[in-house]
C-alpha cells in the first residue's frame, strides 16, 4: 500500500497546482455580501507553505518529462492502464472511485500520475537488480499473503426502512427488473445507477451482516432484509470465484513488482535531486525567492547535498520532495 499512498499524495499535489494557477479574477466567496475576490485568495496560497511544496512538486514534473524526452524513455497507454489495475486491486470494489471523487480527483490525474511513476521505474531500472532466487525466498516465507479467499460478484438496494425493504424484495421476487428498483429505490449512490453493482469482493470487505448474508446467499435467490449501520440491504449473488492458493508462477509479478519498488524507494530522491541540481530553474516570482538554489550555493556549504541545487535568482532553499 505504501505505493497507493504516494500515489494519492502526488494526485493531491497536482490539484492543488490546478488551483494555485486559477486566473486571479472574480470572487471566490462572499461574507453577508462582502466578497472575497480570488486574487486575495491566490495571493494568501502563494505565502503558504503549501504553495512552495507544490511549485517544487510542478518543477519535478518538469524536470521528469524532460529527463523522458531526452533519454527517448516512452510510457504507453497500456502500461498505465496495467499499472492502474494493479492499484486498484488495493481497493474494495467500488471504492477506488469514490477515492478518487473524495479528493476531487480524475482519471487523467491518476495516468499523469502513473506516467511520472513509470518514468522513473525505467529510468532506474539499469540499478535494480531482482533474481529469481529472491522472488522465490519471498514467496516461500510469505506464501499466505499471495493465497486468493472466496470472492462473489454481487448488487444490492439499500432502503431505510425495513417496510421499504420488504416491498423491494416482494417486487423483485415478483420478477420486477433489479437495475429498476435501485435506480427508483436505493440510497447507495455509488451503485443505484449502476444496477445495484458492487463489483467482485472478497470475504471481510463488506460490514459484517451484508457479508455474511453474501457468502452464504445461493446465486441469483434474492435476499430478505440485511440490516447493516446503512440500512437495509436486499441482496443479489451473482457469481461466485473459489478460493484460490498460490503459486511461485502465480505470485511472480507481484513480487518482482514488490521487490522493484523496495529497491527503487531510496534511489528515488537523489535521482530527483541530481536532475534538479543540473537544471535552470528560474523563480519570477519573489514569495518564491530562494526555493531553488543555484548550484554554486548548493557547494559552497559544507552541509548542503552535493546534487540537491538548482539554478535560480535566488539562494538556499530545500530540494523538493519526490512526487511518488
Amino acid at each position: 500500500m505504501l505505493k497507493v499512498h504516494r500515489l494519492i499524495v502526488g494526485l493531491t499535489a497536482v490539484l492543488f497546482g490546478a488551483t494555485l494557477s486559477a486566473c486571479a479574477t472574480g470572487t471566490v466567496a462572499t461574507v453577508n455580501g462582502q466578497p472575497i475576490s480570488e486574487s486575495t485568495f491566490d495571493s494568501k496560497l502563494e505565502q503558504s507553505p503549501s504553495a512552495r511544496t507544490v511549485l517544487q512538486q510542478l518543477v519535478q514534473d518538469v524536470l521528469i518529462e524532460q529527463y523522458a524526452k531526452n533519454n527517448n524513455i516512452t510510457v504507453t497507454d497500456a502500461e498505465i492502464n496495467d499499472r492502474e489495475n494493479q492499484l486498484k486491486q488495493n481497493f474494495p470494489a467500488g471504492s477506488w472511485d469514490e477515492m478518487l471523487k473524495s479528493r476531487g480527483l480524475t482519471e487523467e490525474d491518476v495516468h499523469a500520475a502513473l506516467r511520472e511513476q513509470i518514468i522513473l521505474d525505467k529510468a532506474l531500472a539499469k540499478d535494480i537488480h531482482v533474481k529469481p532466487s529472491d522472488i522465490k525466498d519471498y514467496f516461500d516465507k510469505n506464501r499466505a499473503q499471495f493465497d486468493k479467499g472466496e470472492q462473489v460478484t454481487a448488487r444490492h438496494i439499500l432502503v431505510p426502512s425495513l417496510p421499504l425493504a420488504q416491498k423491494v424484495e416482494a417486487d423483485l421476487k415478483a420478477g420486477k427488473s433489479f437495475a429498476d428498483e435501485a435506480k427508483q429505490y436505493s440510497t447507495d449512490p455509488a451503485s443505484k445507477d449502476k444496477g445495484g453493482e458492487l463489483g467482485t469482493f472478497k470475504r471481510g470487505t463488506m460490514v459484517a451482516p451484508f457479508d455474511k448474508e453474501a457468502f452464504s446467499l445461493p446465486i441469483g435467490q434474492i435476499s430478505p432484509p440485511v440490516k447493516s449501520p446503512f440500512g437495509y440491504h436486499i441482496i443479489q449473488v451473482e457469481a461466485r470465484i473459489p478460493a484460490q492458493k498460490a503459486t511461485l508462477a502465480s505470485a511472480t509479478p507481484q513480487i518482482t513488482q514488490l521487490l522493484i519498488q523496495q529497491q527503487e524507494a531510496p534511489l528515488i530522491q537523489p535521482f530527483l535531486q541530481n536532475l534538479q541540481a543540473k537544471a535552470t530553474i528560474v523563480t519570477t516570482n519573489p514569495d518564491f525567492a530562494g526555493l531553488f538554489p543555484p548550484p554554486a550555493a548548493a557547494e559552497a556549504s559544507p552541509s548542503a547535498a552535493p546534487s540537491a541545487a538548482a539554478t535560480s535568482s535566488s539562494p538556499a532553499a530545500s530540494p523538493a520532495p519526490s512526487p511518488t
